[in-house]
């Protein structure tokens, strides 16, 4: 079946191809995912924010829009997260008083980011049935895996968002992920310390054993090089795909 695109009228016949960009703060995700729409051309790319900030993304629900708003008059940050994307320590019998609100709140919070995170998987099914090559920059799976799927101190409410991800949530078909030093990652986004990156960036490489494709890009180099070398690995997946 022939698909058209918004390429002049162009028609292509391809196979579907998503691809996450991954990688420790600092790596140039964003960055470069909003140079791929041009950089790939004629391919048609829609790419889609994958990650927690909700202020960098242009899809929200409704009620999503709502409680981001609340949190923001309470003076909380611009998230609505599942979990935490670090280990909590064990709760405490005195931190247990009021545990009831924080299980309904836990709740509440769970329900609204899984389906913030379908509606985002559903935009992008779309645009795949389109023809589209659907371009994540970051994707929940690879930025839970380590906590709410393999997580040794999930809760509850990690333990159920960690089985979603893991037995119903698509998967990128190409997993790129870009990689540096914690101490350069540390120097272009000093918003975290480097152990922490290094921890981070330990966790995406391990990422190689549990998804389709994975490919490692050195993102020490100049913002050109990286992008180019991107390019090329997302075009010569897509001829393999529609060969």
């Amino acid at each position: 079946m022939k698909i058209p695109t918004s390429r002049g009228g162009r028609f292509w016949r391809r196979g579907r191809l998503t691809v996450a960009l991954v990688g420790a703060d600092g790596a140039g995700k964003s960055t470069i995912s909003g140079l791929l729409e041009p950089a790939l051309r004629p391919l048609p790319v829609k790419t889609i924010y994958m990650g927690v900030n909700l202020e960098a993304s242009s899809l929200m629900l409704p009620t999503t829009r709502l409680l981001l708003a609340v949190k923001r008059a309470r003076g909380g940050n611009p998230d609505l997260v599942a979990s935490r994307l670090t280990p909590q320590p064990a709760t405490t019998s005195a931190s247990r008083d009021g545990g009831w609100r924080r299980s309904a709140k836990d709740s509440v919070r769970l329900t609204v980011w899984m389906a913030e995170e379908w509606l985002r998987q559903l935009v992008a099914s779309a645009y795949g049935a389109r023809g589209y090559v659907v371009v994540f920059d970051r994707h929940f799976f690879a930025d839970y895996y380590h906590t709410d799927i393999r997580g040794a101190e999930r809760g509850l409410f990690g333990r159920l968002h960690g089985w979603m991800l893991q037995h119903a949530y698509p998967r990128p078909a190409l997993v790129i992920c870009l990689d540096a030093p914690a101490e350069v990652l540390y120097s272009r986004k000093p918003e975290s310390s480097v152990e922490w990156l290094d921890q981070r960036r330990r966790q995406y490489l391990d990422l190689a054993d549990v998804v389709p494709a994975f490919v490692v890009i050195d993102a020490t180099r100049p913002l050109e090089a990286v992008t180019d070398e991107i390019v090329q690995c997302i075009r010569t997946h897509w001829k393999a795909l529609n060969e």
